[in-house]
């Protein structure tokens, strides 16, 4: 052998050597084990320095701050309870469903999320009319307004949130505003400076300035939440873009799906930003958490005209903090609990073995069982994983929906049209494994009917997935298809 072939067989044995070191020195599930050695074995040296800045696992330091945050929220939230009168324990006697009641358990144990009554929900579909109303709100603001978005682009609508955020703090309302690094990466010092000279607070959510010896890609604050003077609140999908308001050519309808909240469950959407925002500043710049006011009294509703006793709801936070991933358990006992139909809308459908299996499972037990994803990529691996998935499904009687309209980014569940899940959370592993999200767990019969009817009207520009679909994909596809799910786990 020549001295080249040497050095290369060398360097192949050394780099695989260290490959199975890495990645085995970590705890980590058999499938992205899987993943990651075929990485930084097929990808040698390469594969390193992508694991450099995706691979690694939270530091303690990060893990620490978030869990002693964590602590002190939820204790003052609970304070805040038993101050108002109301220990968020129970549904209201009109809530008699089994899959509520067992839920609304699964996450006071897993995530000391109350149950929350007296709200008031408006549904959003279209990003226009999301941020028209948005936008309105924040105008009224008189005391505060806290933003939390994955996605923040330096484009027209984005320069459109800032300046808006501008001119309430010139006005001594307090803004606090907690962004995602990676996911906002247009929006630098620059696009930040003219907030902070009007006396706002712009921080990126564990952004770190030591990049190669600290800098984790792979953990991505990816909730969207806004709370405005305790009275309002947002969560669901939509970021701050041009996109998500059907600006770009490229996606053209941006499809999507959003909560507007007056009531009782505003105030477990402040602790989560307060627990977040808390987590990533200094000690000297938290924030309080105010548990000396009685805002979940009926007295206090009131005044504020909302309507007692509708729309309760959870809100239920997950991320890479915590070995209990509670959206993700949350999904699985919603589609364990369905004993008629199951309406599941998803960007990326990349799910584990637990999940999938759920699904299976309702399908081959008789539950109707419907699935709706986009029918074109914004991410390209993500988007084969996602065929894969879509393929393999259909195999056992579940109805795969391809969206045509446009792009689908809705993350919702419905089942029997009586529980319903909103949120930030894809059902897909990174969302339930490696991102920090946030979803509303809601029941009530009439939200979840009308997430249904948008679901149903979502049919019309969809097209069902048949074996002749499938049938028709060429060898390429299915082989990209194939590869991208092998890399499912560290997608």
């Amino acid at each position: 052998m020549s001295l080249l072939t040497i050095i290369i067989l060398l360097v192949l044995l050394l780099n695989t050597i260290a490959a199975i070191f890495t990645v085995l020195r970590s705890v980590r599930d058999i499938s992205t084990t899987w993943a990651w050695l075929l990485v930084l074995i097929f990808l040698p040296v390469i594969g390193f320095g992508i694991y450099l800045f995706a691979g690694r696992g939270l530091s303690t330091k990060k893990v620490h701050a978030i869990q002693t945050e964590y602590r002190r929220g939820t204790k003052a939230f609970v304070a805040m309870q038993k101050h108002a009168n109301t220990h968020g324990r129970l549904l209201p006697a009109a809530v008699t469903s089994t899959a509520a009641k067992e839920l609304t358990t699964l996450f006071l144990n897993t995530a000391s999320a109350p149950v929350l009554g007296d709200n008031s929900v408006d549904l959003f579909f279209d990003g226009k009319k999301k941020f028209a109303k948005l936008f309105e709100d924040i105008e009224a603001a008189t005391d505060h307004v806290f933003v939390e978005y994955y996605t923040f682009y330096n484009d027209e609508l984005g320069n459109q949130f800032r300046d808006l955020l501008i001119k309430k703090a010139k006005q001594g309302v307090k803004v606090l505003v907690l962004y995602d690094a990676w996911g906002s990466l247009g929006a630098n010092k620059k696009f930040w400076a003219p907030l902070l000279a009007a006396g706002a607070k712009a921080e990126a959510y564990f952004s770190s300035q030591h990049l190669i010896t600290d800098f984790r890609l792979n953990y991505r604050l990816h909730r969207k939440i806004v709370v405005i003077d305790d009275d309002i609140g947002f969560i669901g999908g939509f970021n701050v873009g041009d996109q998500y308001v059907s600006r770009k050519k490229k996606f053209g309808f941006w499809r999507d799906t959003h909560l507007r909240i007056r009531g009782n469950t505003v105030y477990a959407l402040k602790v989560q930003f307060l627990m977040d925002w808390n987590a990533t500043v200094p000690d000297d710049q938290a924030e309080p958490y105010d548990i000396d006011v009685a805002p979940l009294s009926p007295e206090n509703l009131a005044t504020r005209h909302l309507h007692l006793g509708s729309a309760p709801m959870q809100i239920v936070a997950s991320g890479p903090d915590s070995s209990a991933q509670q959206i993700k358990y949350g999904y699985v006992k919603m589609i364990a609990s369905a004993t008629k139909s199951i309406r599941l809308q998803t960007p990326y459908l990349i799910p584990d073995d637990t999940a999938m299996d759920a699904l299976i499972t309702a399908a081959l037990a008789g539950i109707d069982v419907q699935v709706m994803v986009p029918d074109m990529p914004d991410h390209p691996f993500i988007f084969r994983a996602t065929q894969y998935y879509a393929n393999y499904l259909s195999r056992y009687g579940i109805k795969i929906y391809h969206y045509q309209n446009g792009f689908l980014h809705a993350k919702t569940l419905v089942i029997d049209d009586v529980v319903a899940s909103v949120g930030s959370a894809n059902f897909d592993i990174r969302s339930f494994k490696l991102n920090f999200e946030v979803n509303a767990f809601i029941y009530d019969a009439k939200i979840a009917e009308q997430l249904t009817a948008a679901f149903d009207e979502d049919l019309k520009h969809s097209q069902l997935l048949t074996p002749a679909l499938i049938k028709s994909q060429g060898h390429w596809l299915r082989f990209k298809q194939y590869f991208s799910r092998l890399l499912s786990p560290v997608l």
